[in-house]
């Protein structure tokens, strides 16, 4: 079914545009399914020719009221998918724990993501082309695509959008660049956000996106350019070791503990198990080498191409600054002290150029780290309920049975 919106809309058919995937990997309606939720797919066709799967859960197993309005739109973190928000099951995930609260969950994928590897005119394989975007494009033609689809399908004339670390830094990308769709977000809660990354403390992040930052302009085949792939060595090498229990409870956990910091306890085996079947999943050398050039630079600024190309381009031989200051929706910051890869000092200084910031929420645990905002086994109880309080506020309709929230 085609139908008209920013850059047409597409809806498709079950597993039709999905990776095959090995028997023990699941895609997010597989997941769903498997702990009794309906999940539907759907695809985005945004101007420039890229074809992006959504998912949605219209309405939560455990939801026993009214459905609220307007829906909800999760977008995921670098090298995540929309897998994150259900791989720590309907006892965590907050695909999960949304849709029971009875509000109409959409979960988002951006380009180059095994769930955005497809394009109208590109071949992903063959073509370089492919591989030319970075977290600009995300944010000013995959996020206004999919508002678009979102609001068309709903009917609505709005959302309420919940983005973790790289799903702030598009959010915010959009709000900054294009007209109209920062006001279309009845409120925005920013898990955080990777905006402002000045004094990320995470040194093998740090590494490899620098290193990007250095050799990205030398990079010209679709094999350079697509980086940390479903499919590649990493993700391989993951998912094949973190099948077995007890490497999953030690060496898998590990791995996120070096690129993040420890946390005792927050992440499950099981979850630390099946993350590792999406993770990671897929982006653009270019993406790593924006995330870089904002470390060296300390700036939330637009890709340096170098100053001859940025003279051309921007008009200037240096990158211009994203204003934030044009963020017009409400947003409510979660951040936690313990995350090595965005600093504390970097929430609170972005959300000080903001004009209209509800809260800026520090979890109450002292070692909740980056990772934990999709995987903790303490989502419920920690990041939750702040969630759900924003949520409900910005909502139409006030839930019949209000005890969801409740432990029994």
């Amino acid at each position: 079914m085609l139908g008209t919106g920013h850059g047409g809309i597409l809806t498709a058919a079950v597993g039709e545009i999905l990776p095959r995937l090995s028997p023990r990997t699941k895609n997010y309606t597989e997941i769903a399914a498997s702990y009794g939720y309906v999940a539907e797919e759907h695809t985005v066709l945004t101007v420039d020719g890229y074809i992006l799967t959504l998912f949605r859960i219209p309405r939560g197993k455990n939801c026993h009221g009214l459905r609220k309005q307007p829906p909800v739109l999760l977008m995921h973190g670098l090298l995540l998918s929309a897998d994150s928000w259900v791989d720590a099951g309907p006892s965590s995930g907050l695909a999960f724990l949304i849709s029971d609260a009875c509000f109409d969950l959409w979960a988002g994928n951006v380009r180059g993501t095994y769930y955005g590897r497809r394009h109208a005119r590109l071949d992903p394989d063959l073509d370089a082309e492919f591989w030319k975007f970075s977290t600009h494009e995300m944010g000013i033609l995959d996020l206004p695509a999919i508002f678009d689809y979102v609001l068309t399908r709903t009917k609505s004339k709005d959302l309420m959008y919940v983005g973790f670390s790289q799903g702030g830094r598009i959010f915010f990308t959009m709000c900054s660049d294009t007209k109209g769709y920062c006001d279309k977000a009845r409120v925005s809660i920013q898990m955080a956000p990777s905006a402002l990354i000045a004094n990320t403390r995470s040194i093998p992040v740090k590494a490899v996106v620098e290193y990007y930052a250095v050799i990205s302009p030398f990079l010209n085949s679709p094999v350079d350019l697509e980086v940390m792939q479903k499919g590649g060595l990493l993700q391989n090498m993951g998912f094949t070791m973190c099948s077995n229990t007890i490497i999953a409870a030690t060496m898998c956990k590990l791995f996120l503990n070096i690129l993040d910091s420890y946390d005792p306890g927050s992440l499950s085996t099981k979850t630390a198990s099946v993350l590792y079947d999406h993770f990671p999943g897929g982006t653009s050398a270019n993406t790593l080498a924006i995330y870089g050039q904002n470390i060296i630079s300390g700036r939330f600024q637009k890709y340096d191409y170098g100053p001859i190309k940025n003279l051309k381009k921007y008009r200037t031989a240096h990158p211009p600054l994203y204003d934030v200051n044009r963020t017009s929706s409400p947003v409510v910051f979660i951040y936690g002290e313990n995350d090595f890869l965005i600093h504390p000092s970097d929430i609170k200084k972005i959300s000080s150029q903001m004009p209209n910031v509800l809260e800026v929420y520090k979890v109450p645990r002292p070692a909740w780290n980056h990772f934990d905002n999709c995987y903790s086994q303490y989502t419920k109880q920690l990041i939750f309920p702040k969630i759900y309080e924003y949520l409900q506020k910005y909502s139409d309709i006030k839930p019949l049975f209000p005890n969801f929230l409740s432990n029994k």
